[in-house]
């Protein structure tokens, strides 16, 4: 069962947490006011009402009839404030009204034996506490404003800081050497945010020095061995004519072009190869191209177009993606340009699912098997030579009728080149070379 996760910017868990706080702060003193509020309203209500009886009984005690709505031995006074008064005590009791509105009650013994008893409601005080919440509640929804304002303020800020580093540390992912995530977060405030985009960068620095020292040790090796391999092509042309001397040879061609393919590799990865801009009309050099280099796929030109790029480099693409097309998939071969765009189909099985997730690999042939002869690097070499003009190269399944069958076969691998509508003005690091002719 799929768990079911809610993802949220931080930006907005901060503004809850703030506000939250905010609110159950608020809400809590408001508590403590409106409590304390009523509790000392009471309080003065109870005494003045007690001070009310005692001016009243003078009157009384003098034979006068009470006044003020003061009554001698009322049957509505409450049971207990009635027996305090029997015993000799005054006192005062507060009695909830279903009204709201509380009445506060003051008696006092006489001292004929009557009892003289005094209530009023408690409603100007009540208005007063009805006004005082009111004014809680404004200021508990104002503090939770500012709380929210100040969440979205705060959180803001740190979510561009690490929107920032994400963007960065994505361009160095990417191969982007010369990003770091530390200057693009930038910013006066020192916080977290720096750490982790110091430690980004310090990662970055140490892969990309193990990188470099992996290109060049591949480098170093692939030209070290051009000059045994030389000699033994050299070697091999001197056998004897013989089916164990054509073996010699075909294998002796093939570490030669193992070599040349591991070098041309070690240069793209480095990012030294720069591109000689040549105008050319898209359609009508694809189709010649894809004649000399096979005759046997067909060639559509939907839509020609005159574009910008390195012809040499735009051939090797050609030539990998058509290599490939041959080695695993399936005739016929189609090969179809529209505007700027190069789509080369096969009616193979398509091409594997890690190659379709994770792009190109080197020394992991585009076939879902590995009885097939190559050595994986051609359509490595097509996406770093894409790379170069800045172009980009992708790669798809076309399935069969009907959908693609369970096991995931298909009816045919189709990779395409988009060439850019504007010509690149750097490749990696370096400037490119504008050639014309």
């Amino acid at each position: 069962m799929r768990r079911f996760t809610l993802r949220t910017g931080i930006r907005w868990k901060i503004t809850l947490a703030i506000a939250g706080v905010g609110a159950l702060v608020a809400v809590a003193l408001s508590l403590v006011v409106h409590s304390a509020a009523r509790v000392s309203m009471l309080e003065s209500a109870r005494e003045a009402q007690l001070a009310n009886v005692q001016f009243i009984s003078r009157f009384a005690e003098a034979g006068r009839k009470p006044s003020m709505g003061a009554k001698l031995n009322d049957p509505e006074l409450p049971a207990a404030l009635r027996e305090k008064a029997r015993s000799g005590r005054r006192g005062t009791y507060v009695q909830e009204s279903r009204k709201g509105v509380p009445e506060v009650w003051a008696a006092m013994p006489l001292g004929n034996g009557q009892v003289l008893s005094l209530h009023n409601p408690f409603k100007e005080s009540a208005n007063m506490v009805r006004d005082l919440d009111r004014a809680l509640v404004v200021g508990s929804l104002s503090v939770v404003i500012a709380g929210a304002a100040l969440g979205v303020l705060i959180g803001g800020q740190i979510s561009r800081r690490l929107r920032k580093a994400a963007a960065a540390a994505q361009r160095v992912a990417h191969g982007d050497p010369d990003v770091r995530v530390r200057d693009a977060v930038g910013g006066v405030v020192r916080d977290e945010t720096d750490d982790l985009a110091r430690a980004v960068d310090a990662m970055a620095d140490a892969l990309q020095q193990r990188l470099e020292a992996e290109r060049r040790v591949t480098a170093d090796i692939a030209h070290e061995l051009r000059t045994p391999v030389t000699g033994l092509l050299t070697a091999a042309e001197l056998l004897p004519p013989g089916r164990p001397t054509e073996l010699v040879r075909d294998r002796a061609q093939a570490l030669r072009a193992l070599v040349e393919d591991v070098l041309e590799v070690a240069r793209l990865d480095s990012a030294s190869e720069r591109a000689e801009l040549q105008d050319v009309a898209l359609g009508e050099f694809v189709s010649r191209r894809v004649t000399a280099l096979m005759p046997e796929a067909s060639v559509r030109v939907v839509a020609d177009e005159i574009v910008s790029t390195d012809p040499r480099r735009l051939e090797r693409i050609l030539g990998n993606l058509l290599a490939n097309a041959a080695r695993y998939g399936q005739p016929p071969v189609q090969v179809d340009i529209e505007g700027r765009v190069v789509r080369v189909r096969d009616h193979g099985p398509g091409f594997p699912e890690a190659l379709l997730r994770e792009g190109p690999s080197r020394f992991r042939t585009g076939s879902t098997d590995r009885a097939g002869v190559g050595h994986g690097l051609g359509l490595t070499i097509a996406e770093g030579q894409a790379r170069v003009l800045g172009a980009r190269l992708t790669f798809r399944n076309v399935a069969a009728p009907g959908g693609a069958d369970r096991e995931g076969t298909a009816a045919g691998a189709v990779a395409v080149l988009w060439l850019p509508e504007h010509a690149p003005t750097a490749t990696g690091s370096f400037p490119i070379i504008t050639a014309s002719g």
